[in-house]
């Protein structure tokens, strides 16, 4: 169903939910796992959290907390990091860039889309960034293609009210703690919209 799947987000050191019971009773479809961040942190629990997370059915996928330098680096680093975990195989969900740091911006994202796209040998990239951002930071007009999906974090307690609008817009982070966010997807976009 359009729009129903849910999902969460997990920061680096988030201690481990328990899959199963997230995969069996379906309470989540989807979940992002922050891996690496900037252009040589690796975060090694979160390996085993995304492998967890999809041996319980959920459809895992890789996060990047982007830092303000060379977003080539960066990518190459995910791509790195990413391939012998399988994180770019077919169902997977896409992966992120968390470019909610100061300092990144509408250079940086369409750089670090565009090397990741050949290092990794994939299109569907998904860019998070907190609502006020998308409002005042960012221009995805410049750089979101039909591949790139935009996720907005505004913490409203209404999922799918997203505090912003754009065509690609298609994740809201409605709630989170800081450690663990809650997802919906965004009516028209459905679960597949967000898998490689």
């Amino acid at each position: 169903m359009r729009g129903e799947a849910s999902g969460i987000s997990l920061a680096s050191h988030t201690a481990h939910p328990d899959w199963r019971e997230l995969g069996e009773n379906r309470k989540v479809r989807f979940a992002s796992v922050t891996v690496t961040d900037n252009s040589n942190w690796v975060d090694r629990d979160a390996v085993a959290q995304l492998t967890e997370a999809l041996d319980a059915g959920v459809r895992a996928g890789i996060r990047h907390l982007g830092r303000p330098g060379s977003p080539q680096d960066q990518a190459r680093h995910v791509a790195r990091v990413g391939k012998p975990l399988g994180a770019f195989a077919p169902g997977m969900l896409a992966p992120t860039l968390d470019a909610r740091a100061e300092g990144v911006d509408d250079r940086f994202v369409r750089a670090w889309i565009k090397t990741l796209r050949q290092e990794a040998a994939i299109l569907r990239v998904l860019v998070y960034a907190e609502a006020e951002h998308w409002l005042h930071r960012f221009h995805p007009d410049k750089w979101a293609d039909d591949d790139v999906v935009l996720w907005s974090a505004w913490h409203n307690g209404v999922p799918r009210r997203a505090g912003w609008f754009h065509p690609r817009l298609g994740l809201h982070e409605h709630t989170g703690d800081g450690r663990v966010g809650h997802h919906r997807l965004v009516y028209p976009f459905t679960l597949a919209d967000v898998l490689l």
